[in-house]
């Protein structure tokens, strides 16, 4: 399902070049979750923009199913994107003039689908536990009823792989159980990856596989 060869990622600057990622290797499977951890700088958003296509690597490869999608013109690799990508962020990005519903059919609006999408967006919201919400703004929930809106929205095209970049980040503890619970069950049976980035040991031991990013590269976690 998603397979990364040799990836490495480098930034210019007026002293030479920086070396964030370095010969990254990682394959998941359908249906597997992965924790990321490692300290503030070692390139854990980098490495999930590069996975969610957001930025191109430097070196090495991404395939996504049977996809590269960096070999793809950016108007296919945009729709790639919003087909194939799920983004859970630790700001819920929620568009503040758009109900509930509003925001959980925006990735909609982006693919090749047809029909309407509004039955699958309420059936969403229903299962993060937001039924009596779908006409409220983002002003007018809490921390954790945006981030489950935010969920919902990226899981709206039904994508093969979901990214979570700190999703408890802005949560207080018993929120962010609840939120991580949630995740794990919409994830659960779905043939489809699942990544998150954490600082939270408590978070990433309920993931399936847990790696550290230190130097540049990915190692197995203990007990990982």
């Amino acid at each position: 399902m998603l397979q990364i060869r040799s990836v490495g990622k480098s930034y210019p600057t007026r002293s030479g070049g920086i070396d964030v990622l370095r010969g990254v290797e990682l394959t998941l499977n359908a249906g597997e979750s992965l924790a990321v951890m490692g300290p503030s700088g070692s390139g854990k958003s980098t490495l999930l923009n590069i996975i969610g296509t957001l930025e191109p690597p430097t070196t090495g490869t991404v395939m996504i199913g049977s996809s590269d999608p960096f070999a793809l013109p950016a108007d296919q690799l945009a729709r790639f994107r919003s087909e194939q990508i799920g983004f859970i962020f630790q700001e819920h990005h929620l568009l503040p003039q758009c109900s509930a519903l509003e925001n959980v059919l925006l990735p909609t609006l982006a693919t090749s689908a047809k029909g309407d999408r509004s039955a699958r967006a309420r059936e969403l919201l229903q299962r993060v536990g937001l039924n009596d919400r779908l006409e409220h703004r983002p002003a007018e929930l809490s921390g954790g009823e945006r981030q489950r809106v935010a969920m919902a929205r990226a899981l709206i095209n039904e994508p093969a792989v979901i990214l979570a970049d700190e999703p408890t980040g802005n949560l207080d503890e018993a929120t962010a159980e609840r939120v991580v619970d949630l995740l794990l069950e919409l994830h659960r049976g779905a043939q489809r990856v699942l990544i998150t980035v954490t600082h939270s040991e408590a978070v990433a031991s309920r993931f399936d596989r847990r790696v550290v990013l230190r130097d540049g590269a990915l190692q197995e976690a203990p007990g990982g």
